[in-house]
């Protein structure tokens, strides 16, 4: 290999991590709490919240307005002394089931659980109902009387 392409090969070796897309996390310093555990709390808190604008990121990778506030709700209920899930709980009370990335299990969202599984069972059903009507019918068109007649000689009869 040439000096070149191998110069060549280290420059990209170097540069595409560097042009690759990072995650950047959307939390300003100055939101950050000085305490890490009760930071790792929010942190966890955050990623578990849906930002309400994006809709498909968490609260915690937003640059929306509304995740800020998000955000800086969360860390007052919990300098406030709340556990992860009454502060949950208190932001599901306010916006609903919908701002949270994984739905809780309940009476509101069984049908959510439960419609990939019945979707499934419908489609085995459906699968095995169609394998036994095709299995009791004949395939191809009947024999003509003289294809009968060929086909008997053939066999001896």
């Amino acid at each position: 290999m040439g000096e070149k392409v191998k110069a060549v090969l280290r420059l990209l070796l170097v540069s595409v991590p560097l042009l690759a897309p990072l995650t950047a996390f959307a939390v300003n310093p100055d939101e950050v709490l000085p305490d890490p555990a009760m930071e790792a709390r929010a942190r966890t808190i955050s990623a578990e919240l849906r930002c309400m604008v994006c809709q498909n990121q968490s609260i915690d990778d937003s640059n929306a307005d509304l995740a800020r506030d998000l955000r800086l709700l969360v860390r007052k209920r919990l300098t406030n002394g709340d556990s992860n899930q009454q502060v949950l709980d208190y932001i599901v009370s306010r916006y609903g089931e919908f701002v949270l990335l994984k739905p809780r299990l309940s009476e509101k969202t069984l049908l959510l659980w439960a419609a990939p599984i019945a979707l499934f069972i419908l489609g085995g059903l459906a699968l095995v109902v169609y394998a036994r009507r095709r299995a009791g019918r004949p395939t191809g068109t009947p024999l003509t009387s003289e294809e009968e007649k060929r086909l008997n000689e053939i066999l001896g009869k």
